[in-house]
């Protein structure tokens, strides 16, 4: 059985706890990791090219000059397409790149990214993070006690204001929810702080 530390906020150990071993010990599957990375990226992109139809141009209610008797070419209205600023034909439209894999698909790729960060010793457990003010000064000595440098992420299983308040102003220091854990914030950190309570719920939610 797969097992792990628990220290408390000074790196001490204060007891165990087990991990299970399809979530934690799964094979690493690079493909999905990247094929769900690549998904997380598309949906982020923002379609924000635009044009206007003649539907949209403001003006050109009234026509121009009437339909006869002038020698020049029937109009309807200044906002046509042919005319100079004038409605664009066939023209780029706001656009949603979303698309989605399948829940079974970022799930395994969830338990690889989990599994890495096992093997790598990246995932801290703690047996509790609790702060009585948001101090930014006292967030980073506890991050030093923990040895926990480069990118690091906390996981919470409820609401923690004073730790994402303290946190805010710490540069590459994050705090996620337990229901928004995705893979590429795990595998873009060095460091996974959670609390054994959040721990059993990770496990919940991909059993």
């Amino acid at each position: 059985m797969l097992s792990l530390d628990i220290v408390d906020i000074n790196r001490n150990i204060v007891g165990k706890t087990e991990l299970r071993e399809e979530i934690f010990n799964a094979k690493v599957k690079e493909h999905l990791i990247h094929k769900v990375v690549v998904m997380q990226m598309t949906n982020r992109r923002k379609g924000t090219s635009s044009t206007k139809n003649r539907a949209m141009v403001r003006g050109g209610g009234i026509k121009p000059w009437r339909q006869k008797g002038t020698g020049r070419a029937r109009a309807g209205s200044i906002r046509s397409p042919l005319w100079r600023g004038g409605g664009v034909v066939f023209g780029p439209t706001p656009k949603s790149y979303n698309y989605k894999v399948p829940k079974k698909v970022r799930y395994t790729a969830l338990k690889s990214a989990l599994t890495q960060k096992v093997k790598e010793g990246g995932l801290l457990i703690v047996d509790k993070i609790e702060l009585d003010l948001p101090k930014t000064k006292e967030m980073v000595s506890i991050l030093r006690n923990l040895n926990a440098t480069g990118r690091v992420l906390f996981i919470l299983s409820e609401e923690n204001r004073n730790l994402e308040l303290s946190v805010r102003n710490i540069p590459y220091v994050n705090v996620l929810k337990l229901a928004g854990l995705n893979v590429y914030d795990l595998i873009l950190c060095n460091t996974v702080i959670c609390t054994e309570v959040t721990l059993h719920g990770i496990e919940e939610v991909l059993s």
